[in-house]
């Protein structure tokens, strides 16, 4: 305990009076009220509260003392109260790194409600498909589409992914339906922005098929387009599709085989430890926001 705790025993005393009873309503015994007191007399240098077998009353200095006591301990209250109240709020710069489409498609729509549940909050969005370092680079959170790995930084999944090859109708009257995985070696598929395999899960388990093609480009957005086109075939997420594949814009191709289920929706940020309300807030409104299972899978 240190002085400050000693006040608010004078002043516990003083209004149930009695030690014992300020005693219970502490959590503790007379004996250990008693020399709290004492302490703080001997502290102050001069007697407080006079002490009788039945009842306890305050001298002239214990009278004075109280007075201004109450005050004080009334202003740290107030003051724990605002600090606490303040940490419950969202407030300052909140700076968000996200992949260019998924920030296009599925943030920024929602931040007018965000913004608009939490007014003292500003937002720097920043869209890029390039792999921010968080700490470095100053932002307070990203967003990161892909499988987890061992990192010091802490990420919480806020959906799942669900990637489908797929083509327009268009396409697969032109070039045929594949029935296998070999088939599409006589296809036309378009690879990932990154150059990767693809990494399917099938009947037969978890396989790598390399894609060959005549576009190659930095940008996953002209993979979409391109195939949304009917140039090709293309591994996409469905959040990235779903209007296309619900309208028969395009159209799964190899249903049995879907992309990696280790891939999801992340936030990641740099510490769990006194993480900011700020942070907290947008992460669990994205997450209630999206789900186990987000609204572009309806």
């Amino acid at each position: 305990m240190n002085k400050f705790d000693d006040l608010e025993i004078f002043a516990r005393v003083v209004a149930c009076g009695s030690l014992s009873a300020a005693g219970r309503e502490l959590g503790l015994s007379p004996a250990v009220v008693s020399k709290r007191l004492r302490r703080l007399e001997e502290r102050i240098g001069t007697r407080l509260i006079q002490r009788t077998t039945r009842q306890i009353s305050l001298t002239e200095a214990g009278q004075g003392y109280h007075e201004r006591i109450v005050a004080v301990l009334a202003g740290i209250e107030e003051a724990e109260a605002f600090v606490t109240r303040r940490s419950q709020q969202a407030r300052g710069l909140l700076k968000i790194s996200a992949p260019t489409s998924f920030g296009r498609m599925h943030i920024a729509p929602h931040l007018k409600a965000f913004m608009g549940a939490n007014p003292d909050l500003s937002v720097n969005l920043v869209l890029s498909d390039r792999f921010v370092d968080i700490v470095a680079d100053g932002f307070d959170v990203a967003i990161r589409i892909g499988e987890l790995s061992d990192s010091s930084l802490v990420a919480r999944t806020l959906a799942p992914v669900r990637r489908i090859l797929c083509a327009t109708p268009g396409y697969i009257e032109a070039h045929g339906m594949p029935q296998s995985i070999d088939d599409l070696d006589r296809h036309i598929c378009l690879p990932p922005h990154n150059n990767d395999p693809w990494k399917l899960e099938g009947p037969d388990g978890p396989l790598l098929y390399r894609p060959a093609g005549p576009l190659a480009t930095n940008s996953s957005e002209v993979i979409r387009e391109c195939v949304i086109a009917g140039l090709g075939i293309a591994l996409r997420s469905t959040w990235d599709i779903s209007e296309e594949l619900e309208s028969g814009r395009l159209v799964p191709v190899l249903p049995a085989y879907r992309g990696s289920r280790n891939v999801a929706v992340h936030a990641v940020y740099a510490s769990r430890r006194f993480l900011p309300t700020k942070v907290r807030v947008f992460v669990d409104y994205m997450s209630e926001l999206f789900g186990p299972r987000p609204y572009w899978e309806t």
